[in-house]
């Protein structure tokens, strides 16, 4: 017989003694950062959203966007179809509700003219305006994977794209991010965003506006900023920042939140592997960023921006790359 569950605060478990020490030590950090942050005592309820729950809405919207991609295995076309994206969206719409609500809550928690009526009717109405968007999306991720399989010659298929490429999941949740952070939920928004961060090493702000027709190939490393605005037919490699240069402050020292800070990309720009572009500057249409070029003013469009190039600005006037 397997011997008898001992607690972990049992005295007898000499390797852990003083573990009461440890969770009374824990709860007087949390009351301490409680304080600090003017945070009331929990109610008992749940605060935040919930990362979890989060993962398991994006996949199923994931699987509703491309049932026959990423929805289950034995999923057939025609009615059943239908059906499994029907009932997809149902499971996770509800649940979203619920995460919409416990930020809208969390925002409002001391405003005492909103109570949880009204903030679970705009849970609703921000969720509703959430699903009327999807087919739209669709369609723009549908421009996305068409530009992978025209820009990659080692693709072999519009699916391989979308079951194989990071650049494209990443893509996926951004366009999913985005459209949340537009409704005014930016911390679920977030929490999608760095859902994809994690899963492929590429990090886009949800407050990135990103047009048609984007490809991100390899991707690891890929950085873009929250004020980032890239046009249609954009390409970029691994390791590319699209960043800040300086961040502006107020009267008082804090740094200014969501002040334009991050480059403009205008159309049919391709920025190659490595590449790092920092302030709110612009990437003339047409134009070619080489790799590992650092560069921190604007460029004409039609203008092939490499490395040699970077140095002979430096050498001849010390212009701002």
């Amino acid at each position: 017989m397997n011997a008898p569950f001992r607690s972990l605060s049992d005295p007898s478990n000499s390797a852990l003694a003083g573990l009461d020490d440890v969770v009374r030590g824990l709860r007087a950090a949390r009351e301490r950062w409680r304080l600090a942050q003017h945070r009331a005592l929990e109610s008992g309820a749940r605060e935040f959203p919930s990362r979890d729950a989060l993962r398991e809405i994006v996949e199923r919207l994931c699987g509703a966007l491309f049932p026959m991609r990423l929805g289950p295995p034995d999923l057939k076309q025609g009615h059943s179809e239908d059906f499994y994206v029907g009932h997809t969206l149902d499971v996770a719409l509800r649940s979203l509700v619920d995460q919409v609500r416990l930020e809208l809550q969390h925002v409002a928690r001391h405003d005492r003219e909103v109570d949880a009526t009204s903030i679970k009717k705009q849970a609703v109405d921000v969720v509703r305006q959430f699903a009327a968007a999807l087919p739209d999306i669709r369609v723009l991720l549908d421009s996305d994977v068409e530009a992978a399989y025209r820009g990659d010659p080692a693709a072999r298929s519009v699916d391989e794209i979308v079951l194989c490429y990071p650049g494209t999941l990443a893509t996926i949740y951004h366009r999913l991010a985005h459209t949340l952070y537009r409704l005014g939920v930016p911390l679920l928004a977030r929490i999608v965003a760095e859902l994809a961060h994690s899963a492929t090493g590429i990090d886009i702000h949800p407050g990135a506006s990103i047009g048609s027709s984007f490809f991100i190939d390899h991707g690891t490393g890929v950085v873009i900023g929250e004020t980032a605005v890239i046009g249609q037919r954009v390409r970029l490699y691994q390791a590319v920042t699209l960043g800040a240069k300086r961040f502006t402050v107020d009267a008082e020292g804090a740094l200014e939140k969501g002040s334009p800070r991050h480059p403009l990309v205008e159309d049919d720009v391709v920025i190659y592997a490595g590449a790092t572009i920092l302030g709110r500057i612009t990437i003339g249409r047409g134009s070619s960023i080489g790799g590992n070029v650092w560069l921190t003013h604007s460029v004409p469009p039609g203008s092939i921006v490499t490395q040699a190039f970077a140095r002979n600005e430096i050498l001849g006037d010390g212009g701002g790359i």
